[in-house]
């Protein structure tokens, strides 16, 4: 009996995720519930259980590949011990599931296509990154043969048999379309192996026959830069003629450009300073000491929005502080009776979701957003508390916080935040948020600036409780103090409304009756 492992439900409008890590191999025993493997979302890390008890058969979406929802990822054979003999026959059929991998060239024998799969919704094309073989090796079926990148996420392609690579039609740094064919492999149905000739370049810019986005020169001609080098040219403030290009028939590569804008970096300052600042020349002694890690896609994503945050929003910040001694006699009078109650510690957190709701009452616009030329105003309030995660920072929303108590809040809080320590928490929980929450005084800050959450136009940042002296009725005493901050878009929000946000919280906070009272 096969039992099938498909893709769980990862949320709304999450439609595909990227296969992070099998823990499992074909023939290992697995039991009911057990790990098999880990995929990647824009947002969220999902693991995926076994359905069933039995050995492992067939992996249908390898490491790095994009899958979609209810997708076949593996199958799993009935009892113990070693895979099912048809593991192998299931194997082969692989690439007719998995990808639009292999084609007869031509209808001649032994000549195999490798053609771009499939690159995701929206996605039409993408660059060649890395090539990990060259004309002439030998590959097994389903061995890695180059590496593409698209705005999105990298994908590996398999070789779709066992041959030798006879042509490599894009080069690395070239942009392809899916669909298209990248290289051809040689074999034949006996299994021997037969290199095919390499057919010529094309002269004066033509295309080489097959390659629909390879582009070839005779020496001496016109070369066409790799489109990837092209756009590091313009992002590094580079010229062509700075560059020594190692490609083919000079042809200038993405890491040429690197090198080039390096050198030029330790040379007295350019008149034009470039869009991202290139790495500095590392020794070869640092360099065996350093380790290159490749950004998750929620680290990339996380990127991503905070520079498009910067980028759009005019953001400012103002501040203020907060003298605590009231909120934590309250807290420290009445937490064992609440706990006792209500099965939920009373924290810090609701009395500022409460302070902050209060306030976005008086001071609307710190609660809307801009929509093109118009301002959405919020007659709610859906509270995003920022959790710092193993994975990087997440904003689970508090819906409707300004209609729950101080136990429905804290016990929202608690439950959203381990699902997002855990990387539970779907997409429908972290969208829809009007006002965000960042409590940096956990980790000890004592003053920050927060990045506004877009489309939000405001964010408040808590920050540590320290002692410090303070006249109170003419006398100096040490009060628990807190610096709040506030920072907000300037294009909707006055600097007298983000003031009176900050005042009205720090009186709520300063005298917690004033929100029984409403004032």
């Amino acid at each position: 009996m096969t039992t099938e492992v498909r893709v769980p439900t990862l949320g709304e409008s999450v439609t595909e995720a990227t296969v992070a890590t099998w823990f499992k191999q074909p023939g290992d025993a697995v039991a009911a519930d057990e790990m098999l493997c880990e995929l990647e979302t824009d947002k969220v890390t999902v693991e995926v259980p076994a359905p069933a008890a039995g050995t492992m058969g067939e992996i249908v979406a390898s490491e790095g590949d994009t899958v979609g929802v209810d997708a076949l990822l593996a199958t799993i054979e009935a009892g113990e011990g070693a895979a099912s003999g048809d593991t192998k026959e299931k194997s082969a059929s692989k690439q007719e599931k998995t990808q639009p991998a292999a084609s007869d060239s031509n209808g001649d024998k032994g000549n195999i296509d490798v053609m771009v799969p499939t690159l995701g919704e929206s996605v039409s094309e993408a660059t060649v990154s890395t090539w990990f073989k060259k004309v002439g090796d030998s590959v097994s079926q389903d061995e890695m043969l180059c590496e593409l990148e698209t705005d999105k996420v990298s994908v590996e392609v398999p070789s779709p048999a066992a041959g030798t690579i006879c042509d490599i039609l894009a080069q690395e740094g070239d942009t392809v379309q899916a669909g298209g064919k990248i290289a051809v492999l040689s074999g034949s149905a006996d299994g021997t192996i037969t290199p095919a000739e390499r057919p010529e370049p094309a002269g004066d810019g033509d295309k080489a026959t097959g390659g629909d986005q390879y582009t070839a020169s005779t020496p001496g001609g016109d070369i066409e830069h790799a489109p990837s080098a092209k756009k590091a040219m313009a992002e590094k403030g580079v010229s062509a003629d700075q560059v020594e290009g190692t490609g083919r028939d000079g042809r200038i590569m993405k890491e040429d450009v690197a090198k080039a804008a390096a050198a030029a970096s330790s040379a007295p300052a350019a008149s034009s300073t470039p869009a991202q600042a290139p790495r500095a020349p590392v020794s070869a002694d640092d360099a065996s000491r350093e380790e290159r890690v490749k950004m998750t896609r929620l680290r990339q994503t996380i990127a991503k929005r905070l520079k498009d945050s910067q980028n759009t929003a005019a953001m400012l910040t103002t501040y203020n502080e907060v003298d605590m001694t009231e909120v934590m006699a309250l807290r420290n009078e009445y937490k064992d009776e609440f706990l006792k109650k209500h099965g939920v510690k009373l924290g810090f957190m609701s009395f500022f979701t409460k302070a902050c709701c209060h306030a976005l009452k008086e001071v609307p616009e710190v609660n809307a957003e801009i929509d093109g030329t118009d301002i959405v105003y919020k007659n709610f309030v859906h509270m995003g508390i920022a959790t710092g995660t193993p994975t990087g920072l997440v904003v689970p929303v508090i819906r409707d916080a300004d209609a729950m108590g101080f136990a429905a809040i804290e016990k929202a809080i608690g439950e959203k935040g381990a699902r997002a320590r855990d990387g539970k928490l779907s997409m429908a929980e972290m969208q829809g948020g009007t006002f965000t929450i960042s409590n940096g005084g956990v980790y000890g800050s004592l003053m920050s600036s927060p990045i506004l959450n877009p489309p939000q136009s405001g964010i408040l940042g808590m920050h540590k409780i320290q002692q410090r002296p303070m006249v109170v009725n003419g006398e100096i005493k040490a009060r628990p103090m807190m610096y709040l901050a506030l920072s907000y878009d300037h294009r909707i929000v006055d600097g007298k409304g983000a003031v009176t946000f900050l005042v009205r919280v720090k009186e709520a906070l300063e005298d917690p009756r004033r929100l029984l009272m409403d004032l």
